[in-house]
């Protein structure tokens, strides 16, 4: 149980962050947009059927079951985990995924997730996403950063075990 409460923890702490967040937007942005950083930084409420970061629109279904499917995914693999750094990053994913599908269930009846965070710079208008977007794009750049080290650090010990001692070349 214990992989689980770092796992669990960590997920809790980004969905509850993201429900925070998307709530004050809700209550705060019913109309308004409010410019945070002049020509970068807005928050303005939008509500987004697709993926993260507004990917393929209209598929609220077919996103709300990816979300559980990964999440079950998450949850299954995790037991069979040896190092514990893994936890962090899968149960930010997790997190993340986990904040996207209640808003598909609670906060909306067309499967839809609430968007508020407005980046652009200049002409460039970044689609608007969420706190759990953010999760699930720092989680998965963490767990790809965590598997480059291991592959490193594996292909370092396996070219040190192929070469041959000093005591045994005598």
């Amino acid at each position: 149980m214990k992989p689980y409460g770092r796992l669990l923890g960590a997920a809790a702490l980004v969905v509850a962050a993201d429900q925070v967040t998307k709530t004050l937007a809700l209550e705060n942005l019913k109309h308004d947009s409010v410019e945070v950083i002049p020509g970068l930084l807005s928050l303005r409420i939008t509500y987004n059927s697709g993926g993260a970061f507004g990917i393929f629109q209209g598929m609220p279904l077919v996103f709300l079951l990816a979300g559980l499917v990964i999440g079950a995914v998450i949850l299954l693999w995790v037991r069979s985990m040896d190092d514990g750094a893994w936890l962090l990053p899968f149960g930010i994913v997790l997190g993340g995924g986990l904040g996207n599908v209640i808003d598909r269930i609670v906060r909306s009846p067309g499967g839809e997730v609430v968007d508020f965070i407005d980046f652009h710079v200049g002409d460039f208008q970044w689609p608007l996403f969420n706190l759990a977007d953010m999760a699930i794009v720092v989680g998965v750049g963490l767990i790809l950063i965590f598997n480059s080290r291991a592959e490193k650090r594996d292909a370092d010990e396996a070219g040190t075990a192929d070469e041959p001692s000093e005591r045994g070349s005598r």
